[in-house]
């Protein structure tokens, strides 16, 4: 029997969403009988869990009693976190949602930008930084996304990283899992040396869009605008709002669940 939270029906999985995120979720501990213990609680109710956490913005041992227990779930979560299933169960809903949009799975392009979060009291000395510009105490992420906003890679860092620093190893993971991509759009911030180093060693032509400074008042700027809808998206979250993780690469899943709900709700919508 699948057992799903009706409660919190605002973070719970509908059955169109399991339908899409179960086959990607790995396998079950002890499927083989070679010891240890079967798991004890339902995957979709650990999902559920994990989701309400991201979406209420709340500590994990604040969890309700409907779900089960909190250490066990954020157990599973950082297990998970370490086997890399977080960025893989996206990266397959993405191509999903990009052939359904009538494009090809991988992507042509891409649009990098960085974003300063305040960080709490959670957030280590050691990885939490302050960026003077934002005037912003806490870690920066940085995101890549293709040309409708998806996001294709985030690396997050501490808030006192620049942004074409941070963005080596950005678009470095970028490349890692997108092969196809050989043109990249940025701002200001990006350009100078980031410039030929992507030219020379990832063979990337990056791309700045520059503000135009004869118009005045408000201006939507070319392609920039995407990315920055996808920092909306992501803040919908609002564990995603502050920084509240012990550890940079627990940021990073929670922002990779954040557009997992997102696209497994689309394509749930869709299908």
């Amino acid at each position: 029997m699948r057992h799903r939270c009706a409660v919190y029906s605002s973070s719970s999985v509908t059955d169109a969403q399991w339908a899409i995120l179960e086959p990607l979720l790995p396998p079950p501990g002890n499927t083989t009988g070679s010891g240890g213990r079967p798991e004890k609680h339902c995957r979709r109710l650990v999902l559920d869990a994990i989701f309400y956490v991201v979406r209420g913005g709340i500590a994990w041992r604040q969890l309700p009693s409907e779900f089960p227990p909190a250490m066990t779930v954020y157990a599973i979560f950082a297990r998970w976190v370490r086997a890399g299933v977080w960025q893989r169960i996206h990266d397959a809903l993405r191509d999903r949602v990009r052939v359904h949009g009538g494009r090809k799975p991988l992507p042509s392009a891409a649009i990098i930008d960085s974003q300063s979060v305040q960080g709490a009291d959670t957030v280590a000395r050691s990885s939490r930084g302050y960026d003077a510009g934002k005037k912003t105490n806490g870690r920066k992420r940085h995101i890549a996304v293709d040309s409708s906003g998806l996001l294709l890679a985030v690396v997050v860092t501490m808030a006192g990283i620049q942004d074409r620093d941070g963005a080596v190893r950005l678009l470095a993971a970028m490349r890692a899992h997108c092969s196809t991509i050989s043109l990249v759009w940025a701002d200001s911030g990006y350009a100078g040396r980031l410039v030929d180093w992507a030219k020379h060693v990832l063979s990337l032509t990056v791309q700045v869009v520059k503000r135009t400074d004869d118009v005045k008042g408000f201006k939507v700027l070319p392609r920039r605008w995407v990315v920055e809808r996808t920092f909306a998206w992501i803040c919908k979250y609002r564990r995603c709002v502050r920084d509240y993780e012990t550890r940079p690469d627990h940021h990073e899943a929670v922002v990779y669940i954040a557009m997992i709900a997102t696209m497994s709700r689309r394509l749930a919508r869709t299908a």
